[in-house]
Protein backbone atom coordinates (compact mmCIF):
# COMPACT_ATOMS: atom_id res chain seq x y z
CA UNK A 1 0.00 0.00 0.00
CA UNK A 2 1.61 3.55 -1.08
CA UNK A 3 1.24 5.79 1.70
CA UNK A 4 0.08 9.76 1.20
CA UNK A 5 3.70 11.87 0.92
CA UNK A 6 3.10 14.24 3.69
CA UNK A 7 4.55 17.40 2.54
CA UNK A 8 4.93 19.44 6.00
CA UNK A 9 8.23 21.51 6.94
CA UNK A 10 9.04 18.61 9.36
CA UNK A 11 8.39 15.88 6.77
CA UNK A 12 11.06 17.39 4.31
CA UNK A 13 13.42 17.52 6.86
CA UNK A 14 13.02 13.81 7.73
CA UNK A 15 12.93 13.10 4.65
CA UNK A 16 16.46 14.73 4.23
CA UNK A 17 17.94 13.32 6.70
CA UNK A 18 16.72 10.17 6.16
CA UNK A 19 18.26 10.45 2.48
CA UNK A 20 21.29 11.81 3.81
CA UNK A 21 22.04 8.67 6.27
CA UNK A 22 21.00 6.54 3.15
CA UNK A 23 23.27 8.28 0.50
CA UNK A 24 26.25 7.94 3.68
CA UNK A 25 25.86 4.19 4.05
CA UNK A 26 25.58 3.54 0.35
CA UNK A 27 29.23 5.37 -0.08
CA UNK A 28 30.37 3.40 3.37
CA UNK A 29 29.33 0.04 1.72
CA UNK A 30 30.65 0.58 -1.44
CA UNK A 31 34.34 1.70 -0.15
CA UNK A 32 36.50 -1.18 -1.09
CA UNK A 33 38.42 -3.32 2.25
CA UNK A 34 41.38 -3.71 1.13
CA UNK A 35 44.16 -6.41 3.05
CA UNK A 36 47.99 -6.14 2.99
CA UNK A 37 49.85 -9.24 3.67
CA UNK A 38 53.36 -8.39 3.59
CA UNK A 39 56.36 -10.58 4.34
CA UNK A 40 58.55 -7.67 5.46
CA UNK A 41 57.98 -4.21 7.74
CA UNK A 42 56.20 -1.57 5.75
CA UNK A 43 59.65 0.64 6.30
CA UNK A 44 61.27 -1.73 3.85
CA UNK A 45 61.99 0.06 0.47
CA UNK A 46 59.79 -2.13 -1.62
CA UNK A 47 57.14 -2.77 0.72
CA UNK A 48 56.39 0.84 1.31
CA UNK A 49 56.11 1.52 -2.09
CA UNK A 50 52.79 -0.72 -1.54
CA UNK A 51 51.46 0.56 1.86
CA UNK A 52 52.09 4.46 1.33
CA UNK A 53 50.12 3.68 -1.54
CA UNK A 54 47.28 2.15 0.24
CA UNK A 55 47.56 4.64 3.07
CA UNK A 56 47.12 7.14 0.43
CA UNK A 57 43.72 5.54 -0.88
CA UNK A 58 42.78 5.54 3.20
CA UNK A 59 43.04 8.73 3.36
CA UNK A 60 40.92 9.63 0.44
CA UNK A 61 38.22 7.77 1.44
CA UNK A 62 38.63 5.15 -1.41
CA UNK A 63 39.45 1.88 0.85
CA UNK A 64 39.20 0.89 4.23
CA UNK A 65 43.01 -0.28 5.20
CA UNK A 66 44.12 -3.14 7.33
CA UNK A 67 47.62 -5.46 6.94
CA UNK A 68 50.01 -7.82 8.53
CA UNK A 69 53.59 -7.17 8.16
CA UNK A 70 56.46 -9.76 8.85
CA UNK A 71 54.76 -12.43 7.88
CA UNK A 72 56.44 -15.84 7.25
CA UNK A 73 56.26 -17.64 4.32
CA UNK A 74 55.22 -20.44 6.16
CA UNK A 75 52.36 -18.33 7.62
CA UNK A 76 51.63 -16.75 4.27
CA UNK A 77 48.88 -18.91 3.28
CA UNK A 78 47.00 -18.63 6.34
CA UNK A 79 46.97 -14.49 7.26
CA UNK A 80 45.48 -14.68 3.10
CA UNK A 81 42.97 -17.00 3.92
CA UNK A 82 41.92 -15.55 6.76
CA UNK A 83 41.44 -12.33 5.45
CA UNK A 84 39.76 -13.36 2.62
CA UNK A 85 37.09 -15.27 4.98
CA UNK A 86 37.10 -11.70 6.94
CA UNK A 87 35.33 -10.10 3.72
CA UNK A 88 37.44 -8.25 2.51
CA UNK A 89 37.11 -7.59 -0.96
CA UNK A 90 40.77 -6.69 -2.02
CA UNK A 91 43.81 -8.42 -1.37
CA UNK A 92 47.36 -6.95 -1.80
CA UNK A 93 50.72 -8.26 -0.97
CA UNK A 94 54.11 -10.02 -2.62
CA UNK A 95 54.21 -13.96 -3.52
CA UNK A 96 57.69 -14.31 -4.46
CA UNK A 97 59.09 -17.93 -3.26
CA UNK A 98 55.47 -18.93 -2.49
CA UNK A 99 53.42 -18.58 -5.54
CA UNK A 100 52.01 -22.09 -5.31
CA UNK A 101 50.18 -21.81 -2.11
CA UNK A 102 48.84 -18.29 -3.00
CA UNK A 103 47.75 -19.37 -6.04
CA UNK A 104 45.53 -22.12 -4.28
CA UNK A 105 44.00 -19.76 -2.16
CA UNK A 106 43.50 -16.97 -4.86
CA UNK A 107 41.82 -20.04 -6.39
CA UNK A 108 39.45 -21.07 -3.40
CA UNK A 109 38.11 -17.51 -2.48
CA UNK A 110 36.84 -16.63 -6.49
CA UNK A 111 34.76 -13.50 -4.95
CA UNK A 112 37.73 -12.24 -3.42
CA UNK A 113 40.40 -10.11 -5.81
CA UNK A 114 43.89 -10.77 -5.48
CA UNK A 115 46.53 -8.59 -6.43
CA UNK A 116 50.43 -10.08 -5.73
CA UNK A 117 54.13 -8.50 -6.48
CA UNK A 118 54.87 -12.21 -8.96
CA UNK A 119 57.51 -12.75 -12.04
CA UNK A 120 54.82 -14.90 -13.36
CA UNK A 121 51.56 -15.15 -14.85
CA UNK A 122 48.23 -13.23 -13.85
CA UNK A 123 45.68 -16.26 -12.99
CA UNK A 124 42.00 -16.21 -14.19
CA UNK A 125 39.63 -15.06 -13.00
CA UNK A 126 40.83 -13.09 -9.63
CA UNK A 127 44.64 -13.10 -9.00
CA UNK A 128 46.17 -10.31 -10.66
CA UNK A 129 50.19 -9.50 -10.74
CA UNK A 130 52.35 -6.62 -10.35
CA UNK A 131 56.27 -5.89 -10.20
CA UNK A 132 58.68 -2.63 -9.86
CA UNK A 133 59.08 -1.95 -14.02
CA UNK A 134 61.24 1.38 -13.09
CA UNK A 135 63.97 0.39 -15.47
CA UNK A 136 63.37 3.28 -17.38
CA UNK A 137 64.30 5.46 -14.56
CA UNK A 138 66.95 2.56 -14.29
CA UNK A 139 68.49 3.16 -17.03
CA UNK A 140 68.62 7.40 -16.86
CA UNK A 141 70.30 6.75 -13.19
CA UNK A 142 72.93 4.48 -14.94
CA UNK A 143 73.54 7.69 -17.62
CA UNK A 144 74.57 9.70 -14.57
CA UNK A 145 76.40 6.53 -13.04
CA UNK A 146 78.68 6.27 -16.12
CA UNK A 147 79.42 10.01 -16.37
CA UNK A 148 80.49 10.49 -12.89
CA UNK A 149 83.06 7.10 -12.96
CA UNK A 150 86.60 8.11 -13.58
CA UNK A 151 87.87 4.58 -12.82
CA UNK A 152 85.98 2.99 -15.28
CA UNK A 153 84.41 1.15 -12.89
CA UNK A 154 80.86 0.33 -11.06
CA UNK A 155 79.50 -2.04 -8.50
CA UNK A 156 76.16 -3.06 -8.13
CA UNK A 157 74.85 -5.27 -4.85
CA UNK A 158 71.57 -6.49 -4.98
CA UNK A 159 69.05 -8.47 -3.12
CA UNK A 160 68.08 -11.80 -5.00
CA UNK A 161 68.73 -12.30 -8.73
CA UNK A 162 65.12 -12.51 -9.48
CA UNK A 163 63.44 -10.83 -12.43
CA UNK A 164 62.79 -7.75 -10.77
CA UNK A 165 66.19 -7.18 -9.68
CA UNK A 166 67.35 -8.45 -12.91
CA UNK A 167 65.98 -5.46 -14.88
CA UNK A 168 66.20 -2.82 -13.09
CA UNK A 169 70.46 -3.68 -12.84
CA UNK A 170 70.26 -4.41 -16.54
CA UNK A 171 68.72 -0.44 -17.42
CA UNK A 172 71.16 0.67 -15.26
CA UNK A 173 74.26 -0.50 -17.01
CA UNK A 174 72.92 -0.24 -20.13
CA UNK A 175 72.17 3.73 -19.01
CA UNK A 176 76.02 3.85 -18.04
CA UNK A 177 77.25 2.29 -21.38
CA UNK A 178 75.90 5.09 -23.11
CA UNK A 179 77.62 7.75 -21.66
CA UNK A 180 80.70 5.93 -21.15
CA UNK A 181 81.23 2.57 -23.17
CA UNK A 182 84.74 1.81 -21.41
CA UNK A 183 82.71 1.35 -18.10
CA UNK A 184 82.49 -2.33 -16.33
CA UNK A 185 81.01 -3.91 -13.79
CA UNK A 186 81.02 -5.83 -10.40
CA UNK A 187 77.90 -7.77 -9.77
CA UNK A 188 77.09 -9.38 -6.55
CA UNK A 189 73.76 -10.57 -4.75
CA UNK A 190 73.74 -11.22 -1.51
CA UNK A 191 70.79 -13.52 -1.14
CA UNK A 192 68.63 -10.80 1.27
CA UNK A 193 66.21 -8.49 1.12
CA UNK A 194 67.43 -6.89 4.09
CA UNK A 195 70.75 -7.43 5.76
CA UNK A 196 72.63 -3.81 5.43
CA UNK A 197 75.75 -5.51 6.90
CA UNK A 198 76.12 -8.04 4.08
CA UNK A 199 75.48 -5.46 1.75
CA UNK A 200 77.84 -2.96 3.02
CA UNK A 201 80.81 -5.76 2.82
CA UNK A 202 80.06 -6.35 -0.74
CA UNK A 203 80.18 -3.13 -1.48
CA UNK A 204 83.70 -2.10 0.18
CA UNK A 205 84.93 -5.19 -1.54
CA UNK A 206 83.79 -3.56 -5.06
CA UNK A 207 85.16 -0.63 -3.94
CA UNK A 208 88.79 -2.08 -2.93
CA UNK A 209 88.78 -3.56 -6.49
CA UNK A 210 88.11 0.09 -7.71
CA UNK A 211 84.88 0.68 -8.23
CA UNK A 212 83.97 4.21 -7.88
CA UNK A 213 79.84 4.88 -8.33
CA UNK A 214 77.86 2.11 -6.83
CA UNK A 215 74.32 1.32 -7.54
CA UNK A 216 72.61 0.86 -3.75
CA UNK A 217 70.23 -1.76 -4.64
CA UNK A 218 69.92 -2.98 -0.95
CA UNK A 219 70.15 -0.61 1.95
CA UNK A 220 73.91 -0.61 3.40
CA UNK A 221 75.40 0.25 0.46
CA UNK A 222 74.91 4.02 0.47
CA UNK A 223 76.37 3.64 3.67
CA UNK A 224 79.63 1.85 2.54
CA UNK A 225 79.86 4.87 -0.05
CA UNK A 226 79.40 7.53 2.23
CA UNK A 227 82.52 5.75 4.40
CA UNK A 228 85.12 5.53 1.49
CA UNK A 229 83.60 8.98 -0.03
CA UNK A 230 82.72 7.31 -3.33
CA UNK A 231 79.41 8.46 -4.92
CA UNK A 232 76.42 5.78 -5.12
CA UNK A 233 72.95 5.45 -7.36
CA UNK A 234 69.80 4.97 -4.88
CA UNK A 235 66.59 2.44 -5.64
CA UNK A 236 62.80 2.60 -5.07
CA UNK A 237 62.85 5.61 -2.79
CA UNK A 238 64.96 8.98 -2.79
CA UNK A 239 67.55 8.84 0.26
CA UNK A 240 69.56 11.76 -0.72
CA UNK A 241 68.51 13.28 2.00
CA UNK A 242 69.96 10.77 4.40
CA UNK A 243 72.93 10.66 2.22
CA UNK A 244 73.74 14.36 1.44
CA UNK A 245 76.62 14.93 -1.31
CA UNK A 246 76.73 10.71 -1.83
CA UNK A 247 73.47 9.71 -3.68
CA UNK A 248 73.35 11.43 -7.89
CA UNK A 249 70.64 9.87 -9.01
CA UNK A 250 67.70 7.73 -7.51
CA UNK A 251 65.15 5.12 -10.02
CA UNK A 252 62.26 5.89 -7.95
CA UNK A 253 58.54 3.94 -7.78
CA UNK A 254 55.48 5.27 -7.09
CA UNK A 255 52.28 2.16 -6.62
CA UNK A 256 49.67 4.85 -6.67
CA UNK A 257 49.05 4.49 -10.08
CA UNK A 258 48.58 0.71 -9.58
CA UNK A 259 46.61 0.56 -6.76
CA UNK A 260 44.25 3.34 -7.80
CA UNK A 261 43.46 1.24 -10.74
CA UNK A 262 42.83 -1.66 -9.04
CA UNK A 263 40.41 0.00 -6.04
CA UNK A 264 38.48 1.44 -8.84
CA UNK A 265 37.88 -1.63 -10.75
CA UNK A 266 36.89 -3.62 -7.92
CA UNK A 267 34.58 -0.72 -6.80
CA UNK A 268 32.95 -0.64 -9.89
CA UNK A 269 32.67 -4.58 -10.08
CA UNK A 270 35.02 -4.70 -13.23
CA UNK A 271 37.91 -6.35 -11.55
CA UNK A 272 39.49 -9.32 -13.47
CA UNK A 273 42.94 -10.94 -13.45
CA UNK A 274 45.36 -9.19 -15.20
CA UNK A 275 49.05 -7.77 -15.18
CA UNK A 276 49.30 -4.29 -13.74
CA UNK A 277 53.08 -4.28 -13.99
CA UNK A 278 52.32 -1.61 -16.63
CA UNK A 279 51.52 0.76 -14.61
CA UNK A 280 55.25 1.19 -12.62
CA UNK A 281 55.89 2.81 -16.19
CA UNK A 282 57.02 6.17 -16.50
CA UNK A 283 54.27 6.96 -18.87
CA UNK A 284 51.61 6.03 -15.81
CA UNK A 285 53.37 8.29 -13.19
CA UNK A 286 54.11 4.61 -11.67
CA UNK A 287 58.32 5.53 -11.53
CA UNK A 288 59.91 8.39 -12.13
CA UNK A 289 63.83 9.92 -11.69
CA UNK A 290 65.15 12.08 -8.83
CA UNK A 291 68.47 13.55 -9.52
CA UNK A 292 70.82 15.70 -7.69
CA UNK A 293 71.73 18.51 -10.03
CA UNK A 294 74.16 20.76 -7.75
CA UNK A 295 76.66 16.77 -7.65
CA UNK A 296 75.62 16.55 -11.79
CA UNK A 297 77.36 18.33 -14.84
CA UNK A 298 75.05 20.16 -16.86
CA UNK A 299 75.78 18.72 -19.75
CA UNK A 300 74.73 15.18 -17.99
CA UNK A 301 71.74 16.50 -16.97
CA UNK A 302 70.80 17.64 -20.34
CA UNK A 303 71.45 14.43 -21.71
CA UNK A 304 69.59 12.87 -19.39
CA UNK A 305 66.50 15.15 -19.36
CA UNK A 306 66.67 14.89 -23.05
CA UNK A 307 66.30 10.83 -22.60
CA UNK A 308 63.42 10.96 -19.80
CA UNK A 309 61.53 13.29 -22.74
CA UNK A 310 62.02 10.25 -25.29
CA UNK A 311 61.01 7.59 -22.78
CA UNK A 312 57.71 9.37 -22.08
CA UNK A 313 57.23 10.56 -25.82
CA UNK A 314 57.76 6.76 -27.44
CA UNK A 315 60.54 7.37 -29.34
CA UNK A 316 63.31 5.75 -27.18
CA UNK A 317 62.37 2.01 -25.39
CA UNK A 318 64.20 1.03 -22.75
CA UNK A 319 63.79 -2.92 -23.16
CA UNK A 320 63.29 -5.03 -20.24
CA UNK A 321 65.90 -7.21 -20.10
CA UNK A 322 65.18 -9.94 -16.86
CA UNK A 323 68.42 -12.06 -17.80
CA UNK A 324 70.73 -12.31 -14.30
CA UNK A 325 73.65 -9.50 -15.07
CA UNK A 326 77.23 -10.73 -14.28
CA UNK A 327 80.21 -9.16 -13.41
CA UNK A 328 82.86 -8.26 -16.01
CA UNK A 329 85.68 -10.41 -16.57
Amino acid sequence: MKLPLMLTRRGVIAGATVLGLALSSAAAMAQVKVAGVFTLPVEQQWISRIHIALVAAEERGDIEYVYSENVSNTDYERVMREYAESGVDLVVGEIFGLERAARKVAADYPDTAFLMGSSFAPQAPNLSVFDNYIHEPAYLSGMVAGAASESNLIGLVGGYAIPEVNRLMNGFMEGARETNPDVKFLVNFIDSWYDPPKAKESAFAMMDAGADVMYAERFGVSDAAVERGVKAIGNVIDTSADYPGTILASALWDMGPTIDIAVKAVADGSYVADDYGQYSYMQYGGSSLAMDESLVPADVVAAVKAKEAAILDGSFVVPVNDEEPVSDN
